[in-house]
């Protein structure tokens, strides 16, 4: 077969694929979203966008029960989200194999924090593997199968952010003939109520010891003996750091099993070198194991708990050299990001912040309200958590209600705002939430959610109605406004602010970078009557600067909104 250069998520694809999977459920997360978009490019296995990453991981359960090779991906955060049922499984166990694919975030490029997901491994007493490169996400994902059915559990398949979206050579295999396994009813096996789960907790313990005995000599945890003077211990992508910035210099245990941890095998490599380094990102997982064990190694002493690590880093860190040509600390003009030209969002926010009013925010693109000029949104937690925030807020201070609101996106709302909308609704909260239904999931790369009426696949889909949705969990009070319309917007926040009863606002207008957007023409400025009085920069639009006093707009990223000739006191803004 052919070598193809391949992202690590698409790679982790192809290895699923070739393996035999059948069904596929994920929840898009940077940097974690291309495995399953890449999944749904095969049309001989089932892949679907599930509304929460909890969801998607009960549907692969259910799948690998009925004797399916199953698969769900998420980001580190949604793990967290994934975590009832995966505790569980860990229990139950298998029929079909099962991977769950986890990406984490080292450097926080799109994420709320750097957590790191070795620990849930550890917690939920799970195998997770861990590759370096795009050759090793192929191999792990198919090896995962393999494992997952050997020793019926579950297993983590953990990405970083480097190794998910990095390129590397793949060399394509035929797809594995797999037949799907028979079901057979069992309940002391899937039926966890304490009876049957007391037993089983003796059956997970004995399978890790069983795990660390093939982790000893199984070939994905490799040792490389160069000179044995520098030691490094390490696996995922900062085995690649370590080998460029060390080269020969040193010998490598590298570890593509990273949870259960070998122990003879650790043990007999530190004993072979004079100086041992424990190289990982984030936490000292594979570093507590070896002082576990004994073993003096450096770690979290010498290299930091934040962030990525680097080629420059490992070398200063072990050798105290320089990388010549490193750029690293070249200082270089911050480029925060802002919403687009035409966002629907701009509106809603410029709205929200005359009015004055706190707002809990969520995750999205919407998030990005926080950041000058608008700095309209007060916090940001997690996925749902505007909306149940907002509940809290204004039940401790009741004074609260008539001065905040929350905004959620229409994906996140179907994550985990609707139980919260049922919360405000069942417990008679006076709150005001806006739903910011820009008709697709925006933030990961235009995913389909439950609300867009298409698939993964961009079929026909049910869609969830909105309207009827707030309806039918008690809210009372319901009304759309278009974003671009600041008046609408601002009165209608105004009036529902002013209610005793709990009320939901559709901000409605569709993503302004969705294909099918048919844009009005683009503004220009008339300079004559331009007075300089910047009214139009406070919406942090980028395609409007100022040039010799004078407001100009950019027409290759115009899109015709038309908010700042809303804000114009000079009709000095023109089509």
């Amino acid at each position: 077969m052919a070598k193809k250069l391949l992202l690590g998520n698409e790679a982790v694809a192809r290895g699923l694929w070739e393996a035999g999977m059948t069904f596929a459920s994920s929840y898009p997360g940077t940097p974690s979203t291309e495995i399953t978009e890449t999944l749904a490019k095969y049309d001989d296995v089932y892949s679907e966008w599930a509304p929460n990453e909890k969801v998607a991981c009960e549907a692969a359960i259910g799948a690998a029960i009925a004797g399916a090779r199953s698969f769900c991906g998420m980001k580190h955060v949604g793990l967290n989200v994934a975590a009832d049922p995966l505790f569980t499984a860990s229990y139950t166990g298998v029929n079909g194999g099962m991977i769950i694919g986890v990406a984490d975030d080292p450097g926080m490029h799109s994420s709320q924090n750097e957590q790191d997901s070795r620990h849930y491994a550890k917690g939920a007493k799970i195998m997770m593997l861990e590759p370096a490169d795009a050759a090793e996400c192929r191999d792990f994902a198919k090896l995962g199968y393999a494992l997952s059915e050997r020793f019926d559990t579950p297993v983590l398949l953990r990405l970083t952010t480097r190794v998910a979206h990095s390129r590397g050579l793949v060399e394509e295999q035929e797809k594995e003939a797999y037949t799907l396994k028979a079901y057979q009813k069992d309940a002391k096996k899937y039926v966890m109520m304490p009876a049957y789960a007391i037993p089983k907790h003796v059956t997970v313990e004995q399978r890790i010891l069983d795990q660390i005995a093939w982790a000893e000599d199984c070939e994905i945890n490799r040792v490389e003996y160069h000179d044995t003077k520098i030691g490094v211990i390490t696996a995922g992508n900062c085995y690649n750091y370590a080998r460029e910035a060390l080269g020969d210099g040193a010998s490598y245990l590298k570890l593509g099993m990273v949870y259960p941890l070998p122990e003879k095998l650790i043990r007999d490599f530190a004993a072979k070198c004079d100086t041992v380094y424990v190289i990982e990102e984030l936490d000292p997982f594979i570093e507590e194991h070896c002082r576990r064990l004994g073993l003096s190694v450096h770690g979290k002493d010498v290299f930091t708990l934040q962030g990525e690590y680097s080629q420059a880093l490992v070398r200063k860190v072990i050798l105290g050299e320089e990388i010549p040509f490193d750029t690293s600390d070249i200082p270089v003009p911050g480029r925060p990001p802002v919403l687009c030209s035409g966002c629907p969002h701009r509106g809603l926010f410029y709205a929200l912040k005359q009015e004055k009013v706190a707002v809990s925010g969520d995750i999205g693109c919407y998030t990005l309200g926080a950041l000058p000029p608008l700095e309209s949104v007060d916090t940001c937690v997690c996925m749902g958590a505007s909306v149940s925030a907002l509940h809290g807020r204004n039940k401790a201070d009741p004074s609260q209600a008539s001065k905040s609101v929350a905004v959620i996106g229409d994906s996140t709302f179907c994550h985990s705002g609707i139980t919260g909308l049922v919360n405000i609704a069942y417990n008679n909260s006076a709150s005001t939430v806006i739903v910011l239904d820009n008709s697709i999931t925006g933030m990961t790369g235009h995913q389909e959610n439950p609300t867009t009426g298409k698939n993964i696949k961009g079929e026909p889909a049910t869609a969830i109605d909105l309207e009827a949705l707030a309806h039918a969990v008690g809210i009372r009070r319901v009304r759309v406004v278009d974003p671009y319309n600041l008046k609408q917007t601002r009165d209608a926040i105004h009036e529902e602010l002013a209610v005793d009863e709990p009320s939901l606002i559709i901000s409605r207008r569709p993503c302004a970078l969705l294909k099918y957007v048919k844009h009005a023409p683009a503004y220009h400025i008339d300079r004559e009557k331009c007075r300089g009085c910047k009214s139009c920069m406070r919406i942090g639009c980028p395609s409007i600067s100022m040039k010799d006093g004078k407001a100009q707009i950019d027409f290759t990223q115009c899109a015709g909104c038309g908010v700042c000739v809303q804000m114009c006191a000079f009709d000095a803004i023109r089509q």
